[in-house]
């Protein structure tokens, strides 16, 4: 314990005695080193999405086209002795504030503090939850701040769903929040819950605004996900919001059998939110009931599920709401943090929201209003034949701007690398159902189709790092994943009568295509997902159910990931490119040989950062350089163009969202970083 002085250990025992568990906080023994005197003010990124409008944009150009491949390593910080293993996939986005970073980071989500310019560790905070259980695992997506001038605060949600206040300064939890710094969020929740087999998390951070925090979750099926708002100052529960409305309530007519909106669990807010300060409003994306494809048990469009919802920040009354799919049956949860920016349109100022999808849509409203700012029309689409299922007869289509992703999978969609890959993929899909956007879930039955090709996925699309958004262009920047999957319903092997999901099966990950952690829809939501590839898929085998792949080939075409950019000022997309080299086990496949592929990209889950001049994002998955080397790359595109103007080595991919900020001078980039077997948090600046 060297370099911890008397007065912070006695303090740090203090509150071990105060809580009656472990937890620990490691403060400083001196102030961190001012970094070097400079003309170029410091800046922070004070919010996960660097803003309230969770824009993740920066006006910075330190680092810029001409100088980007010079970028080195300025530090590192291993988060692998944080918890009883080593972190396999660090996705915290950190905050820099006065030269501090903050972050959660290692398998328990600890809470650390680091000098910005050194990635020297200030202190650190463990809570140990003992056996309380949660949905969410891992470090989380990050933590929030707050202050009133004097007093700073560190807030950030447990594990187990507590929530707990540090003192932004020591790290010592704030005894004016809550019971000793602890909020029990399974508490106050018009709901019993059990205090620890009841199991409910959360992976993002909440969001703080004004003086009031506001916090999500991600319950199981047994558990209703209800929005609540907080004072920051107390933690003392200032409002509630039913995502599934009691009897009586706005939208319970919208659950059309009696007895289902009782009966329904889940419904949470399980993506990072967004806020307008100035119209007093909190922008959350809700998720489905359970389960994720099979709705025989909540028919009609049952509000609030997969709807944006906005409602007043000091009340948490609604004040507009826009579903984006009724009657979800493809897991399109509303996966990320709506973008909000301010549009002119036709001459006309519109305050906009642009919300980014899993279906691969940006669906662009009214943020006052709600009200679409292009046509959204209602488009009829496919019905199923899914005994007691229920079926909207429309679905919400974005008129512009167009799709960022494929949506709906049909023949034209398949591998044609070659004229054999060809034959065999076609010969594959005949056992399946295809369609477009929004057709249901194939019904399997003996002898019947294997299952229905969905593309995007059920993890999309966009997922929870969101898009970013240039203020000066009006352009939004989004990476996409480009990764089919086979779902289904069948009979229950415990009552013919009733429905249950297949089983969800994926096409191999081209970021990992062992089926590691890139993409892994367990590592989200604490699902079961199966990728195939091996000896079983020979192209001459016989085909059977459940195998998506070809020799290891996926068998939808590539690109697998992608960063698109589109324009706001008239709804358009103005470039589109192949995120990430193609994958070794692409390039040396024996059935490629000779044959010139264009850059694939990868499939992952990956967040950009936008600057005065770059769109910067980190590779999904590793390849084999010319020297040898098996690694990643921090990628810089031009803003205006996409043409790729730097690629900067990593050892590790990228997992956490990039963030940006001027220290000391210098403008740094940070990024959390996994390989499956450990985690770093990251920063690169330029030599000198």
């Amino acid at each position: 314990m060297s370099g911890i002085n008397r007065r912070n250990m006695l303090a740090a025992t203090s509150v071990l005695a105060l809580l009656g568990k472990e937890a620990w906080a490691q403060a400083p023994a001196a102030a961190p080193a001012p970094a070097p005197k400079s003309n170029i003010p410091d800046t922070d990124w004070s919010q996960f999405g660097g803003n309230l409008a969770s824009q993740r944009y920066s006006p910075l150009d330190q680092i810029n086209a001409e100088n980007f491949n010079k970028l080195e390593l300025a530090w590192k910080f291993n988060t692998d002795s944080l918890g009883p293993v080593p972190d396999a996939y660090f996705n915290s986005t950190p905050l820099i504030i006065k030269g501090r970073i903050f972050t959660t980071a290692g398998m328990r989500r600890d809470v650390v503090s680091l000098d910005g310019a050194t990635g020297e560790l200030l202190w650190s905070y463990r809570h140990d939850e003992g056996a309380r259980l949660g949905t969410r695992g891992g470090p989380g997506f990050g933590c929030s701040y707050w202050t009133d001038g004097t007093n700073e605060r560190i807030l950030f949600c447990t594990r187990g769903y507590s929530m707990i206040s540090l003192d932004a300064k020591t790290g010592l939890p704030d005894p004016a929040f809550g019971v000793n710094g602890i909020l029990d969020l399974r508490l106050n929740n018009d709901q019993e819950i059990d205090p620890n087999r009841g199991i409910i998390g959360i992976h993002a951070p909440p969001l703080v605004v004004r003086n009031v925090v506001v916090v999500g979750s991600a319950p199981t099926a047994a558990v209703k996900g209800y929005l609540r708002g907080f004072d920051v100052k107390t933690g003392q529960r200032k409002w509630i919001f039913h995502t599934i409305p009691r009897k009586g309530e706005f939208g319970y007519d919208t659950w059309i059998k009696e007895g289902q909106a009782e009966k329904a669990g889940n419904v949470g807010v399980w993506a990072p939110m967004s806020a307008d300060e100035e119209l007093g409003l909190v922008y959350a994306g809700v998720e489905l009931p359970p389960t994720d494809l099979n709705g025989t048990e909540r028919h009609g469009n049952a509000l609030f599920s997969e709807s944006v919802v906005a409602l007043d920040i000091e009340t948490g009354v609604r004040k507009w709401h826009y579903q984006l799919t009724h009657h979800g049956l493809w897991d399109y949860d509303i996966p990320c943090a709506a973008i909000l920016c301010d549009l002119n349109i036709r001459g006309r100022v519109v305050k906009a929201l642009a919300q980014p999808s899993k279906q691969g849509f940006l669906y662009v409203l009214n943020r006052e209003t709600g009200k679409p700012v292009w046509p959204i029309p209602e488009t009829r689409v496919p019905q199923g034949n899914v005994p007691g299922e229920w079926y909207s007869p429309t679905q919400p289509v974005p008129s512009r701007p167009p799709p960022f992703d494929r949506n709906g999978m049909t023949e034209a969609d398949l591998i044609d690398w070659t004229p054999e890959l060809k034959a065999r993929a076609l010969a594959i899909s005949k056992h399946y159902k295809l369609g477009g956007l929004f057709t249901p879930p194939a019904f399997v039955e003996p002898r019947g189709v294997f299952g229905q090709f969905l593309l995007p996925g059920t993890q999309g699309g966009a997922n929870w790092p969101g898009g970013s958004y240039d203020p000066e262009t009006r352009k939004v920047f989004v990476y996409s994943k480009t990764r089919m999957e086979s779902v289904g319903i069948t009979r229950s092997p415990q009552d013919p009568n009733r429905m249950t999901q297949a089983g969800l099966v994926t096409a191999p990950n081209t970021a990992d295509p062992n089926g590691g952690i890139f993409g892994s829809a367990a590592s989200l939501k604490g699902g079961t997902t199966r990728s195939f590839a091996g000896p079983n898929d020979a192209i001459d085998a016989p085909i059977v159910p459940r195998l998506l792949s070809i020799e290891g080939l996926p068998l939808n075409k590539p690109p697998f990931g992608r960063i698109t950019a589109l324009d706001l000022n008239d709804g358009t997309l103005a470039w589109q490119v192949a995120h990430g080299e193609t994958p070794d086990f692409i390039r040396n496949h024996p059935r490629l040989k000779g044959v010139k592929i264009p850059r694939t990209g990868q499939s992952g889950i990956l967040g950009t950062l936008a600057t005065k001049t770059l769109v910067i994002c980190g590779d999904a998955g590793v390849f084999t350089d010319a020297q040898g080397r098996k690694a990643a790359r921090l990628r810089a595109y031009d803003k205006k163009t996409g043409e790729e103007k730097g690629a900067v080595y990593m050892e590790k991919v990228q997992t956490g969202s990039p963030i940006t900020y001027m220290l000391g001078g210098k403008q740094y980039i940070v990024l959390a970083v996994s390989n499956g077997y450990g985690a770093d948090l990251i920063a690169y600046r330029l030599p000198g």
